[in-house]
């Protein structure tokens, strides 16, 4: 063990947030790039994106909880994170690459069907970044000790990660979606696979003191009910949020004033979809350590979540009445970055208190779950309704709907401990 991880230094915890940073990476190119590049450059209709996203949430199912579940228990390469991490960010880096090239990839396997590769693609990139993201997590988890500590681990890597996911809006803006890609390609690759060269993780993951007191108890210490009531909040949030990120490009080709010139509207379009995402990210990662951190230790993490994601209803309805412009679109996104500031920290930090260190990888794949089920139901179910409809003000409708009832089920989630992001709540018992 090297001694910057031996005395848990400001660069170890920079190192260990970079693959996580690299996986976030990825899907920020996938969310600004893919149906902007599905739709003008392929020319696919609306539906069809949507089938293409499908396979996102399908390698999410299998990816997250399997190789969560197998990073628990397996050691090779060196590690129990460390395989998994080299292998879905080396693909991750290999499918951005071949993103841009769909058409010359159909042509050179001879099908003749871009759905079929553009969906391959897709399935095979998101496969990657399912097989790598729980255990870029995992690993945070695995070589910081409880508290303070564990914290600013994920602290580190909320703020790096977001930085980066605002880097890759800003230069799809600036540079186009292209340059984003390729720039991508090298990020992903090296962000995820020479960084974790250089963690020593632990052969054995020992139980953090009062676990095993804590996992022996009776079976009301594993809040169930709190947990599904947390799963099924959660799930409505990414409902309206996939919403968004997937079928954005149709509400804006509608109703924004594009030029006449379809090339040089489509470069309109993804630069709009790259400034809208780069603020909502913005915001982001922004909030969570120097806002929602103090609000939530004075009022509660749930309370603190529920008020967000109402924010974020809030900000879907202005959309619908008036978002129009690329400005008002941008004031609006702002708004948005609220409750998605809330939506990628505090339900993450609910969850893992009632987690026992030793399956962390797999509670993490379970937790993702109320993530996939919601975006494969956006993008089977809710494509055809939304092509089908007249007005694409029904993606903001949909999605403001869905964070409203999202903020009324968390009113169900008790609040636990003393609400501080990453410290273990007192009197909750831990699920085993």
């Amino acid at each position: 063990m090297r001694d910057f991880q031996k005395k848990l230094t400001n660069g170890f915890f920079a190192l260990i947030s970079l693959p996580s940073t690299a996986m976030g990476f990825a899907l920020s190119i996938q969310i600004s790039a893919l149906s902007w590049l599905l739709t003008t450059q392929f020319h696919l209709d609306i539906h069809q994106v949507g089938i293409v996203w499908a396979a996102g949430p399908l390698a999410g199912i299998v990816g997250q909880v399997v190789i969560g579940l197998i990073s628990d228990k397996v050691w090779f390469w060196g590690g129990r994170r460390r395989p998994f991490i080299l292998i879905g960010g080396a693909l991750a880096a290999l499918m951005l690459f071949a993103l841009p090239n769909i058409a010359a990839l159909d042509h050179a396997l001879g099908l003749g069907n871009l759905l079929l590769v553009a969906t391959a693609v897709a399935l095979t990139l998101d496969l990657a970044i399912n097989i790598s993201f729980n255990p870029t997590r995992s690993v945070i988890a695995d070589v910081t000790p409880e508290g303070e500590a564990r914290t600013k681990g994920y602290t580190w890597m909320q703020t790096i990660s977001g930085f980066f996911g605002v880097m890759a809006y800003v230069i799809g803006a600036v540079a186009g979606n292209f340059v984003l890609i390729y720039a991508g390609v090298f990020i992903v690759f090296l962000f995820s696979v020479v960084p974790i060269l250089f963690v020593t993780e632990a052969r054995e993951l020992k139980p953090e003191p009062g676990e095993e007191e804590k996992s022996s108890g009776a079976k009301e210490s594993t809040q169930w009910g709190q947990l599904f009531r947390i799963y099924g909040a959660h799930a409505f949030s990414w409902i309206g949020v996939q919403t968004m990120f997937v079928y954005i490009i149709a509400f804006i080709q509608q109703k924004m004033p594009l030029s006449a010139d379809p090339a040089t509207a489509a470069q309109e379009a993804g630069r709009i979809i790259s400034i809208s995402f780069a603020i909502l990210n913005t915001v982001g990662f922004l909030l969570p350590a120097p806002v929602l951190e103090p609000l939530s230790k004075r009022f509660g993490r749930v309370r603190v979540h529920m008020g967000a994601v109402a924010i974020m209803a809030i900000g879907y309805a202005g959309i619908v009445a008036g978002g129009t412009t690329p400005f008002t679109l941008y004031l609006l996104m702002a708004v948005l970055g609220v409750g998605w500031a809330s939506i990628v920290s505090l339900p993450f930090a609910i969850m893992t208190e009632k987690v026992v260190k030793s399956r962390m990888g797999f509670f993490m794949g379970i937790f993702n779950l109320s993530v996939v089920l919601p975006q494969l139901f956006v993008s089977l179910i809710l494509g055809r309704v939304i092509m089908d409809a007249p007005d694409k003000s029904i993606i903001f409708l949909i999605s403001g709907a869905t964070l409203a009832v999202s903020s009324l089920v968390w009113i169900l989630v008790k609040e636990s401990g003393t609400g501080m992001i990453g410290r273990t709540a007192g009197g909750g018992g831990k699920l085993h």
